[in-house]
């Protein structure tokens, strides 16, 4: 069978991210091999593919990861984003000025909102910091946008968002100048979303039209060569990544990070063998999934890989 043996690993204390991995990759049992199989997969497939797609939720946004979803989208190693209106939308906040505070899950809930909090997991967001500022923004957005033309894809006006926030840290920023392109088919499921509603109603004349976001997508899906894909979380972006990916026969190389499991058929739990059958990934070609917390997986992958492949003009 040609096996080979476990071999017991030992740190250091200088170990760099990329040796971490290796040093996963020999421990092998249970998970850690996933990280090492990760790498291999993105490192092939990012220097490989003409489609190269980052896909996440909008939960994560709202921690510090943010900073290291901005440095992928800004790398130039993606050209294509899929997430969640919540993602557009902590953003957009903090972007604009909202601090977003470190919290527990373990507190009066009750207390939390009469203090004027939210609480999202362990992170509490005040109410000024989150729903104001993004209807404020969209506001100037909307504006803006009307200046040009009535009729808008979603994405076009993510990229003009992105152009508008010129914050380092904002994922639609750093998309933006490295011409990765941000697609948000639940767009009107957030602040965001429902503040362009408003907006049109104050105003009159804005129209978004996903239609146009789907004929990008199409455009660029139905053209390509080969497809990459990191997909970090469940849900409709984990879903239109594989989706558009069956319209050319198949995502190439194929990444899940994801906490959920697939014994109750849910779309977020289902393993890459899974959309095999659908046609989203392709037969035979490179995939794992690799479990556990985003917080913890994305920043040792990330860091690896934008070692490994250079492509940090942006960061």
């Amino acid at each position: 069978m040609g096996l080979e043996p476990v071999r017991d690993v030992r740190v250091r204390v200088d170990m760099g991210v990329c040796e971490l991995i290796e040093l996963y990759r020999n421990i092998h049992g249970f998970s850690a091999s996933s990280l090492g199989e990760a790498l291999d997969i993105l490192s092939e497939g990012l220097a490989a593919s003409d489609v190269r797609i980052l896909s996440f939720t909008g939960n994560l946004v709202a921690t510090g990861l943010r900073g290291v979803l901005a440095q992928l989208a800004g790398s130039g190693l993606f050209n294509v984003v899929f997430t969640t209106t919540g993602a557009v939308d902590h953003d957009i906040a903090r972007a604009v000025g909202g601090v977003y505070f470190k919290g527990s899950f373990d507190v009066d809930d009750v207390e939390l909102k009469r203090r004027g909090f939210q609480r999202l997991g362990n992170i509490f967001i005040p109410v000024d910091s989150y729903g104001p500022l993004i209807e404020k923004f969209t506001r100037e957005l909307v504006e803006r946008a009307l200046k040009v033309k009535d009729r808008w894809g979603s994405y076009e006006l993510l990229k003009m968002a992105g152009e508008m926030l010129r914050d380092e840290n904002s994922i639609l920023w750093n998309a933006y100048r490295s011409g990765c392109e941000v697609f948000v088919p639940g767009w009107p499921d957030g602040s965001w979303g429902t503040s362009l509603f408003m907006e049109s109603q104050r105003l009159g004349g804005l129209t978004v039209d996903y239609f146009i976001d789907m004929k990008r997508l199409s455009d660029i899906f139905f053209t390509s060569r080969k497809a990459a894909a990191l997909i970090v979380g469940g849900g409709i972006s984990k879903h239109h990544t594989i989706w558009w990916a069956q319209f050319k026969e198949g995502l190439d190389y194929t990444v899940y990070i994801t906490t959920a499991l697939e014994y109750d058929g849910s779309l977020s739990g289902a393993r890459p063998r899974e959309a095999v059958s659908w046609g989203k990934i392709k037969a035979g070609s490179m995939y794992t999934v690799v479990y556990g917390d985003a917080t913890i997986i994305l920043p040792i992958i990330a860091s690896c890989i934008l070692s490994k492949l250079k492509r940090n003009v942006y960061i």
